[in-house]
């Protein structure tokens, strides 16, 4: 089931092409990854996407009714204020007690509701914008790069909650991410954007695409060995040997 779809979607900001002509799909349950260099109008697309940006020209199509969680980069809250992480989760709406829970649990950090927020690592913190893009059931959850500025074993252990997520409640994830060895590893199908759609198709494919390595070079070979690698010696989701609470060392958000 198509749950967003976009067709020949151009976008301007400031006067200047942000996005010209994209198509994009997505269905229930699939993990979706856009990557591209920077300024290629990768955070654009999700605000579009969301509504928070109105295209030049094109159609945009929702499922009727659709819920949509975001996650962004980072959130502007001041870690110094005295604020609980239930309280963070039940603004501006009221939660029940229960409902925070639920979501927190699915974030992979079920003990912070009563932690400061001066008391979290990145990693944690991260978490908790995750439960709080949780905490309305959505069917799609929009990420944009929700990993910046963690260490290397917390992004790995952040992705991996993520897809977690996605098999206990069927959710729709498109993301964006600049760690090529996580999409190799994550997606499902891979979009490569450059203000236009350059390539698309499965890691293999894309990773293959002479666009793709015109634009990372080098580095999309290593992706892909490293995404055949995890495919072949690992099990049950497992990608990595990374410690359980290996994203409880992030730096800060």
């Amino acid at each position: 089931m198509t749950l967003i779809a976009l067709r020949d979607v151009s976008v301007r900001l400031g006067g200047h092409p942000a996005l010209r002509n994209v198509d994009l799909d997505l269905s229930a349950a699939e993990i979706v990854t856009i990557v591209g260099p920077n300024g290629s109008g990768k955070s654009t697309l999700l605000r579009t996407i969301i509504g928070a940006v109105v295209p030049q020209s094109g159609r945009i199509t929702r499922a009727p009714g659709l819920r949509i969680g975001y996650v962004p980069q980072t959130l502007a809250l001041n870690a110094t204020l005295p604020m609980t992480v239930a309280r963070v989760l039940s603004l501006p709406v009221w939660r029940r007690p229960d409902a925070v829970a639920v979501a927190l649990a699915q974030a992979g950090v079920p003990d912070l509701a009563q932690r400061q927020l001066s008391e979290l690592s990145g990693g944690q913190f991260q978490r908790v914008l995750l439960a709080r893009a949780l905490m309305d059931a959505p069917q799609v959850l929009l990420l944009d790069e929700p990993t910046q500025g963690l260490d290397q074993p917390g992004a790995a252990a952040f992705y991996r909650q993520i897809e977690q997520v996605r098999r206990d409640t069927g959710v729709a994830i498109l993301m964006v991410s600049h760690e090529l060895n996580v999409v190799m590893r994550a997606s499902d199908r891979v979009i490569c954007l450059n203000g236009h759609v350059c390539c698309h198709g499965t890691p293999e494919v894309v990773a293959s695409d002479p666009e793709y390595r015109a634009l990372f070079g080098s580095g999309a070979e290593g992706a892909l060995a490293l995404y055949r690698h995890d495919h072949d010696h690992t099990h049950d989701g497992d990608c990595d040997h990374d410690h359980p609470h290996s994203h409880h060392h992030g730096t800060a958000a």
